[in-house]
C-alpha cells in the first residue's frame, strides 16, 4: 500500500491487457525530474512494475516493445548486455548487473484495473492542459 512518500494511484491499464508472462505495457514517468520510461507485467499471478533502466548500464532493455522476458518467459533480460533479473523481485540474477535490482514501481490491481504509485524518486508525467478552443 502506498505510504506518505507516495503519491496518488496512476491509472496504467485494464488487468485483461496484462496477461500471465506476456507483453508488458511500456509508460513515461519522471526519474529524479527527468523522462525515463517504465514498465508492468503479469508474473506469477500478480503485476510488477520497474524503471526500464538496466542496473548493468542505464540503458532501456526491452529487446522489442513491451518484451522483457527471455525465450523461456522465465526472466527479464536486458537486451544490450544479457543481465538477468526475477521478474517478481526485480533482483539480478545473472550477467553483467552484480547484485543490482531493478528500480521498482508500486502497484495496486483492483476492479479490474491496475494502477502504479509514484514515489518521491518516480513521478508521473504531468501534461499541460489542452488550451481552449477558438470560437468562431
Amino acid at each position: 500500500m502506498p505510504d506518505e512518500t507516495t503519491g496518488a494511484a496512476q491509472p496504467l491499464c485494464a488487468s485483461s491487457e496484462l496477461q500471465e508472462r506476456g507483453r508488458a505495457i511500456v509508460f513515461d514517468v519522471l526519474l529524479w525530474g527527468g523522462p525515463a520510461r517504465a514498465f508492468a507485467l503479469r508474473f506469477g499471478g500478480r503485476v510488477v512494475a520497474y524503471l526500464n533502466r538496466c542496473a548493468h548500464v542505464p540503458t532501456e532493455m526491452d529487446w522489442q516493445p513491451g518484451e522483457f522476458l527471455d525465450m523461456d518467459r522465465r526472466w527479464i533480460l536486458c537486451s544490450i548486455h544479457g543481465a538477468a533479473y526475477e521478474p517478481a523481485t526485480g533482483r539480478c540474477v545473472g550477467g553483467p548487473c552484480g547484485r543490482a535490482s531493478l528500480m521498482s514501481l508500486e502497484t495496486a490491481e483492483r476492479d479490474g484495473h491496475v494502477y502504479w504509485y509514484p514515489s518521491r524518486d518516480i513521478r508521473p508525467v504531468e501534461f499541460d492542459p489542452a488550451p481552449p478552443e477558438a470560437s468562431t
